[in-house]
């Protein structure tokens, strides 16, 4: 038999609870302090990569926080709403936090691997404590002084990488939003800076701008004659 209509309306609005399953995965570290990074903007067409690191005190973190943050999950399974709200959340619940940023310029004269890996490293060495243990979203990271551990699909696995991916893509979209009221030709308020038809259409009527990536190698560039 299948469910009334008004019980899947209530299971529509039951509320997640996926943060206490990923505050129970760093605890799992039996750590006190446990810092997370991720990345938002790697796959865009146009805009900087923007790196968070979020260090949680496990043993100082209130109830009401926890509770506050119990939805946490990667930013991606948020609306930009819920991204919104869970932002100034991370805010007051994190021991510290560091956001870096790698411009376009940079990303096209080094590669944006090695500048994924730098900006990471760079967050995360803001944050971490002698006793943290450090996680970051499917990477291993050259050069950190503090012990690592890459977790794969970490920002659906982590508190403390969703976090930061919610203070990446929140810091990321901004940015890009507020270009477009500067020059809303690319409509980088809709996309922010990722390859969709009305993005690839306005560069075939465009261009590129100064803020999209020469380098990046894209289908949509390709198909464009547009590489760098």
């Amino acid at each position: 038999m299948s469910a009334s209509p008004s019980l899947k309306r209530r299971a529509r609005r039951r509320p997640s609870h996926s943060g206490r399953r990923l505050f129970a995965f760093d605890r799992s570290f039996g750590r006190r302090f446990v810092a997370g990074a991720d990345e938002a903007g790697r796959g865009c067409l146009a805009g900087p990569l923007v790196a968070a690191a979020v260090l949680f005190d496990l043993e100082r973190l209130s109830l009401a926080d926890r509770r506050a943050l119990s939805s946490l999950n990667d930013s991606k399974q948020h609306t930009e709403a819920s991204r919104e709200r869970l932002y100034p959340l991370v805010m007051q619940a994190a021991a510290r936090v560091a956001v870096v940023s790698r411009c376009v310029r940079t990303i096209d004269s080094s590669g944006l691997h090695v500048n994924n890996l730098d900006a990471l490293r760079a967050a995360l060495a803001r944050v971490a404590c002698d006793e943290a243990i450090c996680l970051v979203d499917g990477f291993s990271l050259p050069k950190l002084e503090h012990e690592q551990r890459p977790v794969i699909g970490g920002d659906g696995r982590s508190a403390a990488i969703a976090a930061a991916s919610v203070l990446a893509k929140v810091t990321r979209d901004r940015h890009m939003r507020r270009i477009a009221r500067e020059d809303p030709r690319w409509d980088f308020a809709t996309n922010v800076g990722y390859s969709t038809p009305e993005h690839r259409a306005a560069i075939a009527v465009h261009g590129i701008s100064a803020l999209h990536r020469r380098s990046f190698a894209s289908i949509a560039y390709q198909q464009l004659a547009l590489g760098g």
